[in-house]
């Protein structure tokens, strides 16, 4: 009998080749609830702005997980002890962290899967996965959820500093074209050392820390804020909100069945057992895609011209301001809107809204990134370094939108 070779490598355009480190992550990699991550867009609906946006959640944790290898590595050269039990559950804990999202993720957890958060769908793949193999995961899964006694396992997988961060700064940065994004994971990779459990950067790493955390900054408002994908993905809410709506009333929608499943059922954490993961996990982009494409051919008015702004890419106008957008402005656009169409302004809200987005490189209240100084003491990034702008950088910056039809201009 032929054994395969479970040790593979994949071809990444951003590190060059990504090895697998042992079997029981190549069949985690194959498990179809792994491979479903193919069919999900790493930057949802990006591409709409940039249209080499088109990678996936797939491509993305593999990338994490190469970046685990390397700081896994340096650490242990660096005399912090690591057993290969420990190495292991960081390397699942990694791959796996994201795989609870849902397609166009974010529009899904605020429009159809409501009071349910991608990371608690992950932990629940996970506890799945772990049956499946035979607590295997246990230790991934202790470290995944912070209860794991050395602490700076969680921060290697969550925090201000993390392979995540490091890997999706860059590799969307690469697919976009946004080259402010472009981080040195690499050099900051090297720089990392864990000092009383906690990880730490030396002191020479700190101007990769200030660019980090500046690339950050301009990454949220060149690529995940943009005003065009922040209306696209805004829309997309409003269709799936719309079609839950629909449904709820009885009207029939033609979609896919695990799409039609949760529009007809409201879903909590409580009741995700294992028959409702099977079928979330059957949800990719394509159920939404092949859903709009056939909702922009319903009668109903809203659906269907909603549908038709994604699919055509002929969006909503969005106006961003610094100052807060007075509600008497949207509210005469809706009376406007609903005398034109004939709809209630009730249903004219489906077009015209108001919102608020913030932006905060480096949070203050979040646990902050580490310095280790020369003298062995630790400071904050912030109080470490001589630049004004990571003051700036920590601060909440809120900016107001209002969307509206174009020919209400």
């Amino acid at each position: 009998m032929n054994h395969i070779n479970k040790l593979k490598i994949f071809n990444d355009p951003i590190y060059g080749f990504i090895s697998i480190p042992n079997e029981l992550i190549y069949d985690l990699i194959q498990h179809p609830y792994f491979q479903r991550l193919r069919r999900i867009s790493q930057m949802g609906l990006s591409y709409l702005v940039y249209p080499g946006a088109n990678h996936t959640r797939f491509h993305h944790a593999l990338g994490c997980m190469h970046l685990m290898q390397k700081a896994i590595d340096t650490l242990r050269f660096k005399g912090v002890a690591i057993s290969s039990e420990e190495e292991n559950a960081l390397y699942i804990a990694i791959l796996l962290h994201d795989i609870g999202h849902g397609p166009f993720s974010h529009a899904m957890e605020k429009s159809i899967v409501e009071d349910v958060n991608h990371e608690a769908i992950s932990l629940l793949f996970m506890n799945e996965l772990n049956n499946v193999f035979d607590g295997k995961l246990s230790l991934a899964i202790q470290v995944f959820k912070g209860e794991y006694h050395r602490k700076f396992m969680l921060q290697l997988i969550s925090s201000q500093l993390d392979m995540d961060r490091m890997d999706y700064l860059k590799r969307d940065s690469f697919y976009t074209g946004v080259a402010e994004g472009n981080v040195n994971s690499e050099r900051l990779i090297q720089m990392m050392n864990v000092e009383n459990d906690v990880l730490v950067i030396e002191e020479k790493g700190i101007y990769s820390v200030e660019k980090f955390l500046l690339s950050r900054r301009l990454m949220y408002w060149q690529a995940y804020l943009h005003k065009t994908s922040l209306v696209a993905e805004l829309i997309l809410m409003k269709v799936l909100k719309r079609a839950k709506e629909l449904t709820l009333k009885g009207v029939k929608l033609s979609c896919s069945e695990p799409l039609l499943y949760f529009m007809q059922n409201k879903i909590s954490l409580d009741d995700f057992d294992a028959e409702k993961l099977d079928l979330f996990s059957q949800l990719d982009d394509f159920d939404i895609i092949s859903a709009l494409k056939a909702w922009q051919r319903h009668p109903d008015f809203i659906l269907s011209t909603l549908s038709k702004m994604i699919i055509n890419r002929d969006l909503l106008k969005i106006k961003m301001s610094a100052e807060k957008i007075p509600m008497e402005e949207s509210q005469a656009l809706k009376e406007e809107f609903a005398e034109e169409h004939n709809i209630s302004q009730l249903e004219a809200g489906y077009f015209i809204f108001r919102g608020k987005i913030k932006n905060q490189a480096y949070s203050k209240e979040a646990e902050p990134i580490r310095i280790l100084k020369k003298d062995k003491t630790i400071e904050d990034v912030v109080e470490a370094s001589d630049q004004l702008n990571l003051k700036s950088l920590s601060k909440l910056v809120t900016k107001y939108y209002i969307c509206f039809p174009k020919q209400l201009i």
